[in-house]
């Protein structure tokens, strides 16, 4: 087994939590987690690859072990996310990496491709959306009713994500079996969400989510022109980002791979070792 390091590095001030394994000459792949996770999301994924792969997996910023500053000390945008990100990527002297993105690992990343065409090597999307047809209407409105009006009420829908229950929502709807998802996972999302200041972190990212489907017809041209190898690896019952998300890629890549699992939003922890199996197959085929 790999050995798996846990460690810190300082990027704009700010102090960023990472996961890093596997030989630093392999070829680099950076895991980019989404809402309401961390790193901790890869903690089977990391030994997996590292046997051949440099594999990187920050914490965002407000996000597990990273720093949390308020809203008030920091502007808690995707851009200022991606920002945060390239600049640990530049500290390790990562210039070109394969990405593995889910949820809001995928706008990070997006815009990480767009920043530096030349940068990325290889895409793995597992429920990381990059087209309008890959939201599911009945979860979004209350997000984008948000940021249609900040009101009580509208805070108060979104405030309903941050509980316990809302983020084991996530983990075991369209889960075959909800047996297979450790509580472990939505309980300890749960004990970093809850932190003081941080419900304004997460209600600031809702917001500002907003800013990501405007990118799309620009990602899509990206893609277009670079034939970025892409591989979706999808759970088909999420009820966040639906398979048409995942079947979209094909429209842009000309042999995007698209795998769809009887699964929900955090796949990998219903049916980890086939998409394990598919990510290495894919990697060890395009790199």
């Amino acid at each position: 087994m790999p050995d798996v390091h846990h460690r810190y590095a300082t990027v704009q001030g700010r102090r960023l939590f990472y996961r890093e394994a596997g030989p630093v000459d392999g070829p680099a792949i950076v895991l980019l987690h989404g809402y309401p996770t961390s790193s901790f999301m890869f903690r089977n994924l990391i030994p997996s690859l590292a046997d051949r792969y440099h594999v990187i997996a920050p914490d965002h910023l407000g996000f597990g072990l990273s720093d949390a500053p308020d809203v008030e000390e920091f502007d808690y945008t995707f851009d200022a996310l991606a920002e945060l990100t390239a600049g640990l990527l530049e500290q390790l002297g990562v210039s070109r990496y394969a990405v593995y993105v889910q949820d809001y690992g995928a706008p990070i990343a997006w815009r990480l491709a767009l920043r530096d065409r030349s940068a990325v090597t290889a895409i793995v999307t597992q429920n990381g959306n990059a087209y309008d047809e890959g939201f599911v209407p009945d979860f979004w409105q209350p997000i984008w009713d948000y940021h249609r009006e900040q009101n009580a009420e509208t805070e108060a829908a979104l405030r309903v994500a941050l509980t316990e229950d809302a983020i084991k929502w996530q983990y075991v709807s369209g889960v075959r079996d909800e047996s297979l998802v450790s509580p472990d996972t939505w309980r300890h999302d749960h004990r970093f969400i809850s932190r003081p200041g941080n419900d304004k972190v997460q209600l600031k990212l809702f917001l500002d989510y907003a800013t990501n489907p405007p990118l799309y017809p620009v990602l899509h041209r990206y893609l277009r022109a670079e034939q970025v190898p892409v591989l979706a690896v999808w759970g088909e019952n999420d009820p966040i980002f639906g398979p048409d998300g995942a079947r979209a890629f094909a429209r842009d890549v000309d042999d995007a791979e698209i795998h769809l699992f009887d699964g929900g939003h955090f796949l990998l922890e219903s049916s980890f070792d086939e998409v394990a199996k598919l990510i290495h197959d894919f990697l060890d085929k395009r790199l």
